[in-house]
Order: C-alpha cells, then structure tokens, then sequence
C-alpha cells in the first residue's frame, strides 16, 4: 500500500502546538488500518512571512498539490493584519483547490458539559441535555458568497473614506454545495435545513432559495426546510436537536458554526473540513479554534478539535476504522471526565490530553 502524503501546516499560536499532539494520536489510530502516511511539514507562518514577505513561497502551491491532503494548524499573530495572513494562505488555498465544501459538525459528547438545560415534562425542573442530543453537520459554502475578494476602497483615510465588499452567489456554487448537503443527510436522520435570509437580500439569497427548491426535488426521501439566519441562530440555543444538516453560504456557516461549538462544550472540540468532493486536489482539515495567541505556549489549549480534524481527514481518505477507533477513543476520554484542558473546566495540558486518547486508542 502507497504511503499517503499528508502536507502539514502547523502555522502560528496554538496550531504547531495541538497538531504535533494530534499526529501522535493519529498514528497510533492508523494501526487499524495499517496505512502508512508520511507528514511533510512545512514552515509557513507570521514568522515565515516577516522573514520571506509572503505567506506561500512561489513554488508552495504546486508542492501542496503533491499531496493527499493538507492538515493546518491555525494562522494569525496580532501583529499582522488577517489581510496578510488569513487572506494570504486560508483563503487562497480553498479557492485555489476548489474546497467547496466547508464540513463542520457538532456532537455533543457524553460528558461534557452543555450550557443549555432542558426542562424535565414531569416536575418542570431544569436538567441537563442528554448526551448526544446535539448532533448536527453544516455544510457551509466555501469558495464564493460574502467572503469573494471582490470589492476595494477609494479615498482610504479621507473623510469620504468608501469600501465597497461584493458578495458573489452562483447557481453553480449553491447548487453543489446543496447536492452535497442531500448526499450526506441520506447518510443520516434525512433532514435538511437552509439558512437564508432572502426577506432583506433580495437578489443573493433569493437566487440561494430558488436552487434550494430546486434541489430538495431531487430528493424526495429527504425532509427540507428554509430557515432565517436570525431564526436559525435563536433555535440553535432554543432547540438544537432539531437540525441534522444544515447549509448555508459562506458569512452564515461562519458565525452558527461558532455557536454550535459552544452549545456542545467548547470551541476545544470544533473539527473541520475543507473538503474538495472531486479529488482534484487536495483536501485541507483544520481546527475551527483559530491560533488563539493569548494562550500560545502555555501548554493549555485543547488538542481535541485538531485530533477529530483528522478523523474527518481519515474519513476523507476512506479510512474508516482509523476514523472510527479515533473518535471512540475521544469519546471514551471525554466520559471519563479527566484529563480536561482548562476550557473544559480541568488544568491538564495539551500533550496530557493526547496522552489519554493514545491509551485509549
């Protein structure tokens, strides 16, 4: 069997930091499947880009292109401005490889602890969420929408300073992130749920509606609906087991799937995927935390989110039982209670959390 090659960007803050524990854990998990890969790491960073003055070398995305995969940290120091360094490396690298498909689930795991409480039918007293009644997957368009670099500013820092930010929406890039978002309901409880906002975007969303229905008739077999941004953002908090999958474009995946991190216990275990489904390039998973600079270096940040990353990439690589020994063994670790990084209520460090998913790998 051909070693799969996995290009590794660890990037700045946190993100060297959980991916380091996150390969540890993820070797072990190959065992199962007996798959060898081989990580390339590759140094691009804030610092990279103060020592060479870009983000990616000349050469970088013809390299990246040689890979399977790509597994990122995170990106961003406070000393350089997100159009350096986000737009320099994350977004390019979506567009460039055509990852539409931005995969962002939230489970609510035994043993975490959720905010949100439920009221018992019988004595009307609050009591937790049961485990696993938060379960939902957003597929969140990844390539065009509100975050298309198209716009500029005229007369910058002058009284009649004007920006103008062009958000693009094609029946194209709507209608394949949709197909997607059906495909992997039939794979699960066979609802879908898309986030518009077509009642004040008269023209984007409105076209996003009209390829939702569109859609939806193409498959009969699964349940559809269209829901408000605002109102969806209300019963993320009010009823989150109501949603199974959820599309929506690229500014409104953004911010709910920040929310569905933190109504299952924490930004700590938010995984993603930015996946390309025609494998004309490669795929690239990240944690959704971000480089999270104030915490940088203490050994403190939650390497969960990276190690279920790379389930998500196991998965992408048809590597199922890797995949599912992986997360079994978040999951056995999570119900245990310890060890707990501090944005879960404990005081273990990264490299102590990992140490448990190994053993229980």
């Amino acid at each position: 069997m051909a070693a799969f090659r996995i290009a590794v960007i660890g990037g700045d803050g946190i993100g060297p930091e959980v991916i380091e524990q996150a390969i540890r854990v993820a070797d072990a998990a190959l065992r199962h499947d007996k798959a060898p890969v081989e990580w390339n790491r590759l140094p691009w960073s804030s610092a990279f880009y103060k020592q060479h003055g870009t983000m990616v070398p000349p050469d970088g995305w013809d390299l990246l292109r040689k890979h399977d995969a790509v597994l990122f940290g995170a990106v961003g120091t406070p000393d350089l401005p997100d159009t350096v360094t986000v737009q320099g490396l994350i977004l390019p690298m979506r567009r460039k490889f055509d990852q539409y498909v931005n995969l962002r689930p939230a489970y609510l795991f035994d043993g975490v602890p959720c905010p949100l409480c439920d009221h018992d039918p019988q004595t009307g007293a609050l009591r937790p969420k049961k485990p696993g009644s938060i379960d939902m997957l957003v597929y969140r368009e990844n390539t065009e929408g509100e975050y298309a670099p198209i716009g500029g500013r005229l007369y910058e820092g002058a009284a009649n300073d004007v920006a103008v930010q062009t958000s693009v929406f094609t029946r194209r890039g709507c209608e394949r992130i949709m197909r997607a978002a059906f495909e992997g309901a039939r794979t699960r409880r066979r609802k879908v749920t898309s986030i518009t906002k077509s009642n004040a975007m008269g023209f984007s969303m409105v076209l996003w509606d009209d390829v939702f229905r569109a859609v939806a008739k193409d498959y009969p077999d699964v349940q559809s609906n269209s829901l408000l941004v605002d109102a969806a953002a209300m019963d993320f908090v009010r009823k989150p087991e109501a949603f199974d999958v959820v599309v929506a474009s690229n500014l409104f995946g953004d911010i709910l799937t920040d929310l569905s991190a933190i109504i299952t216990g924490s930004m700590g275990l938010a995984a993603s995927g930015n996946i390309n489904p025609d494998r004309t390039a490669p795929s690239m998973f990240e944690p959704v935390h971000g480089s999270a600079p104030d915490i940088a270096g203490k050994r403190m940040a939650n390497p969960l989110a990276a190690i279920l990353s790379v389930g998500l990439l196991f998965d992408h690589l048809k590597l199922a039982t890797s995949a599912d020994a992986l997360r079994r063994a978040v999951a056995s670790v999570l119900k245990a209670g310890k060890p707990r990084t501090p944005d879960l209520g404990g005081n273990a460090t990264t490299s102590e959390v990992a140490d448990a998913v190994v053993a229980a790998l």
